[in-house]
């Protein structure tokens, strides 16, 4: 896609409600059968609202999460639509339009939910994925509701791509969805991305349905992975568990004549944020003076530590507070010059593990507060809600130094968020190696989460570092989010599927 041709497009499109007249917003992705770019994801891109609801239209806001925030700008420039479920369980919701995206509802049940994404997509896979951090559980009825969505999924993309379409499928939820579409529809070109880890054979090895899932994936011509390690553990379970002939990034996938019938690739895309909004809200005056507010709640003090979560297992806040708890035990820290911020955003609450992981979560806060609360100071202010990005960039402004200290994660946009608002390149960034950021943001303070005395020593040495050398880390760290943003991962992702393949069967 070439910027002039993009903008010049996007231009002259809006919805397709308002070039047909009608003027709703309910109308619009119906009134045309066939798109030439289709992004397909577990979630489309919109949560119900209220009319009060700030950004609500018509019943729908977009949605605040990651992957929203990196593909939107991208479809609000392409004549193209999203494929995804619309949120709520047995109900049907006619395909719309919704900011400039044509939006195509993908239904399910409440059994769906239950079996499909609560089971096999995060109970099954999510564990496994991340290094097994918690057991992964394995049943045949949530595989078969795996195979069954996919195949909806599947169907919807394949009854509205036209001839020779671009299909960009996202995520763990669908890794069936490339192989059939490229048994339906051959003419597709068609590509995948994976924002979780993916891991290596000796763990994928485990899942009972591991040559399907890889026979799944390389039904795309581009696999893409946030990491590169992620991308060689592809490959190696490719041939490992499939036979797979595997020359450099390209897999040969053979049919059932043993014929090659095309090039699967593997690469890492590290994928990043709307640099953008996150630069031009840290510059507003209202978002300033909040986290002047903020300090100013919290008593002023020395030291504001962050940390901005899901409440998942994965994110390490066990080891955060364990850390910060015996910072506070050995008088390294005191309440009247540190307190923690912890964001826990209400996650999967439906699922066992989760349910245990805020429970003991809260009961560790409960604790800290409990032992080291003065009345004037808390040790830490424990956040169970979701936020307004807005509210997100005013606490990366007050925040002196930011924790990101996931035991595994495929990036962390959080961590690039924190940089990115820190226009005065001051503030530090603790970060763990085990979070794709790691390998772009080299400057932050890398530590190993698992090793607590470590994290302690890191979070010190953010705590009392110098203006000069976090001015200098800063700004280099900001330099390289600011060069990689999300319109780029999109873009490199898009030109190199489009590259033609040149097939070296010797």
């Amino acid at each position: 896609m070439e910027d002039s041709d993009s903008a010049d497009h996007s231009a002259g499109k809006t919805t397709k409600a308002e070039r047909t007249g009608t003027g709703s917003a309910a109308s619009g992705a119906g009134e045309r059968d066939h798109f030439d770019f289709i992004v397909v994801s577990n979630r489309l891109p919109v949560d119900r609202c209220s009319a009060e609801d700030t950004g609500c239209e018509d019943g729908w806001r977009r949605s605040p999460g990651g992957l929203v925030t990196a593909l939107a700008p991208m479809m609000t420039k392409t004549d193209g639509a999203w494929v995804g479920w619309h949120g709520a369980p047995d109900e049907t919701v006619e395909p719309f339009s919704h900011g400039g995206i044509d939006l195509i509802p993908v239904q399910l049940s409440a059994d769906d939910i239950e079996l499909f994404y609560e089971g096999f997509s995060n109970a099954t896979l999510w564990p496994l994925y991340h290094d097994v951090i918690a057991p992964p559980e394995f049943h045949r009825t949530w595989w078969d509701a795996y195979r069954r969505v996919n195949r909806r999924f599947a169907d919807a993309v394949i009854g509205n791509a036209a001839e020779g379409a671009t299909v960009w499928v996202q995520d763990y939820q669908l890794q069936l969805v490339p192989k059939m579409l490229r048994e339906a529809r051959p003419d597709l070109k068609i590509g995948f991305f994976n924002h979780i880890p993916f891991p290596p054979p000796e763990i994928f090895a485990q899942l009972p349905w591991r040559r399907a899932i890889i026979d799944g994936l390389l039904g795309a011509d581009l696999v893409g992975f946030q990491r590169s390690s992620d991308a060689g553990n592809f490959m190696r379970s490719a041939r490992r568990f499939l036979g797979a002939s595997v020359k450099q990034q390209q897999v040969h996938v053979k049919g059932s004549d043993g014929q090659t019938t095309h090039i699967a690739r593997a690469q890492a895309f590290p994928i990043s944020i709307d640099v953008k909004q996150i630069t031009e809200l840290a510059k507003r005056p209202d978002v300033i003076e909040r986290a002047e507010q903020i300090r100013r709640d919290l008593g002023n003090p020395k030291t504001i530590l962050l940390g901005v979560d899901r409440l998942d297992y994965t994110k390490g806040i066990r080891h955060r507070l364990k850390a910060y708890e015996e910072l506070l035990q050995d008088g390294k820290l005191t309440v009247k010059d540190a307190t923690l911020i912890q964001v826990a955003s209400p996650s999967r609450e439906r699922v066992e593990q989760y349910r245990l992981l805020r429970e003991e979560v809260e009961g560790t806060v409960g604790h800290i507060n409990g032992t080291f609360d003065t009345m004037e100071s808390t040790a830490v202010r424990y956040l169970h809600h979701s936020y307004p990005i807005e509210e997100m960039v005013s606490l990366y402004l007050a925040a002196d130094v930011m924790l990101v200290t996931a035991l595994r994660d495929g990036m962390n946009l959080v961590a690039k968020e924190y940089v990115t608002a820190r226009k005065n390149n001051d503030g530090a960034l603790v970060l763990s190696e085990f979070a794709g950021a790691a390998d772009q943001l080299k400057q932050a303070l890398l530590m190993n989460p698992h090793d607590i005395d470590g994290l302690k020593d890191t979070i010190m040495r953010a705590v009392n570092m110098q203006p000069g050398e976090a001015s200098r880390r800063m700004r280099a760290m900001r330099k390289q989010i600011l060069d990689h943003d999300v319109d780029l991962w999109s873009s490199d992702f898009l030109a190199a599927l489009a590259e033609k393949v040149v097939r070296d069967d010797s």
